[in-house]
């Protein structure tokens, strides 16, 4: 009886949040710096045992990571002893609703061309990594390949 009891009031407890209600109420960096000060760990250690670099973890609790690539995810859920989906939810959702024109991305592609530091995403406004790829075609005549990725989203122009 004393158990019903407790796991009631445990069920109880446990609420189902969507992804967007966990979103809004906890980020990315506040769950993993939330999860390994709970197992005691610094964040050098949490580095030693996920095989991550200090750098990483860092830069994911200063909330400059939004998402992370699968084995950065397996890697820390490891370290964290949680699942990987646990951490997949915290991550950020860059849901492409209308996708850009082909006018915008030949004007990014223009940009790089010319050489223009500073160009902005389009999804979410921090800088672009940009680079010109030098091609030749079967005539030996050079192609200037512009492209371009985003560090913050999945923005990229291959």
């Amino acid at each position: 009886m004393i158990l019903l009891i407790k796991i009631e009031l445990k069920l109880s407890r446990v609420r189902k949040l969507t992804k967007q209600q966990i979103n809004e109420t906890i980020s990315l960096a506040q769950f993993v710096s939330n999860s390994r000060e709970k197992l005691g760990f610094s964040k050098s250690g949490l580095a030693k045992l996920c095989n991550l670099t200090e750098e990483t973890i860092e830069s994911i609790e200063l909330g400059q990571e939004l998402f992370l690539s699968s084995t950065v995810r397996q890697k820390l859920a490891k370290g964290l002893k949680l699942n990987p989906n646990d951490i997949k939810i915290y991550e950020k959702d860059f849901n492409i609703e209308t996708p850009l024109s082909f006018e915008e991305i030949e004007n990014i592609k223009f940009r790089i061309l010319n050489n223009e530091n500073e160009i902005l995403c389009p999804k979410c406004k921090s800088t672009l990594n940009t680079r010109i790829a030098k091609m030749y075609d079967l005539e030996d005549n050079l192609i200037l390949h512009p492209k371009a990725n985003c560090s913050k989203c999945t923005f990229q122009i291959k």
